[in-house]
């Protein structure tokens, strides 16, 4: 196996608010700037010379703990599928295939290794009803670290059933709110305890980087790419990816890049198009993953999509079921956040807005854990 900084980047931390810069170890104890509790940033020069496996294979590129390298290797490394969809050439990007079941995994692997590295952890926090719980508890379970995950009532049933199966300790809480504010109670105080905040823990968007890189090597470049936006991680770190690749002059252009919000809980797209944007009618329940009101990122998130002239589509739960249903007659099983990005290519069509291709659509995470919430959506 590649030693996880065959080529180390020179990476650091940068506050967006103050501008302070730290070392990458500052992570392993906070994921805001102690100086004005700004969010950080990973910035620095990235060096491109892949080698290895998962994650570690682009070890000159992203910041990485050297004591997790086991699984660093085995996250990520995703297959890619070439389909025809409405006459398009479409790429599937199958993140719902790593080893959680979902594109969390490498900024879990991420930030979990950073901590490992500088500090003593005998116990892992997280808030989250879903993907990234898991993400959490897999890999704790893995190394044998305890696992306690804060959840709203209201948290998909496979998905509880599965963090029970691993053995994760499940405070439930009254909302999401609730689960946050909790877990910070829990933690406080508590230096064996390393709270995996991702929403605004940079190693998230670190992660999602990766998503591009592995898509570059697999088909070189893309026309342009689809993703859902809840948090803005994923987008912010394929976004950054591309422009890595850019920078470094592998490729010409960035893609076009199209997000995907619902109908009910749309911050980024009222951001970008106010009084000006379509209107949709409907609900959009079904994609769970996607309905964060007050992304902790938006304004970066907005700024880096008026950059590269990004677009983003609002989808209902009607459009969500269709395109769900279409995706498991190809005999791909995704939850339904992940069926977002198919249903964006209608909605892009009859709004007008160009996708160059191949079109990248990224699939998030798998319907194997909601396996009778999918079922029921599709009649099955």
């Amino acid at each position: 196996m590649s030693e996880v900084r065959d080529s180390d980047p020179s990476l650091e931390l940068v506050c967006r608010k103050c501008s302070s810069k730290f070392g990458i170890e500052l992570l392993s104890h906070r994921t805001t700037c102690p100086v004005c509790g700004g969010l950080l940033d990973v910035v620095g020069k990235r060096v491109w010379s892949p080698k290895g496996r998962g994650l570690i294979r682009y070890a000159g590129m992203l910041p990485l703990g050297r004591n997790l390298s086991r699984i660093l290797a085995t996250v990520g490394d995703t297959p890619a599928e070439e389909a025809e969809i409405r006459g398009k050439r479409i790429i599937f990007k199958h993140e719902h295939l790593n080893p959680s079941g979902s594109f969390k995994d490498r900024g879990t692997a991420i930030a979990i290794s950073l901590a490992l590295e500088h500090r003593n952890v005998a116990e892992f926090a997280e808030d989250s009803s879903g993907n990234t719980a898991i993400a959490v508890s897999m890999i704790a379970r893995k190394i044998r670290v305890r696992a306690s995950i804060f959840v709203p009532r209201d948290a998909p049933s496979g998905k509880l059933r599965l963090l029970r199966l691993l053995r994760s300790k499940i405070v439930t809480c009254e909302s999401r709110a609730k689960a946050t504010e909790k877990v910070a109670e829990y933690v406080a105080g508590r230096s064996d305890v390393y709270y995996v905040d991702h929403l605004r823990n940079p190693a998230y968007i670190e992660g999602a980087r990766s998503i591009a890189y592995e898509v570059f090597e697999q088909f070189g470049e893309v026309g342009s790419v689809v993703v859902p936006i809840g948090s803005g991680g994923l987008m912010l770190g394929v976004i950054s990816g591309w422009l890595d690749l850019l920078n470094l002059g592998l490729v010409r252009k960035i893609p076009k890049v199209l997000g995907v919000q619902g109908v009910e809980v749309a911050p980024i797209y009222r951001a970008l198009y106010g009084d000006r944007g379509v209107v949709i009618e409907g609900r959009s329940r079904l994609a769970d993953g996607i309905r964060v009101p007050n992304p902790p990122r938006a304004e970066q998130l907005v700024e880096l999509l008026r950059r590269v002239r990004g677009d983003v589509v609002l989808v209902n739960d009607v459009d969500i079921a269709k395109a769900l249903r279409e995706l498991i007659d190809m005999g791909i099983v995704v939850e339904p956040t992940s069926a977002t990005v198919l249903a964006a290519l209608d909605k892009a069509r009859s709004q007008g807005v160009d996708l160059p291709e191949p079109i990248l659509l990224v699939l998030t995470g798998s319907g194997m854990k909601l396996i009778d919430e999918v079922a029921e959506i599709i009649g099955a």
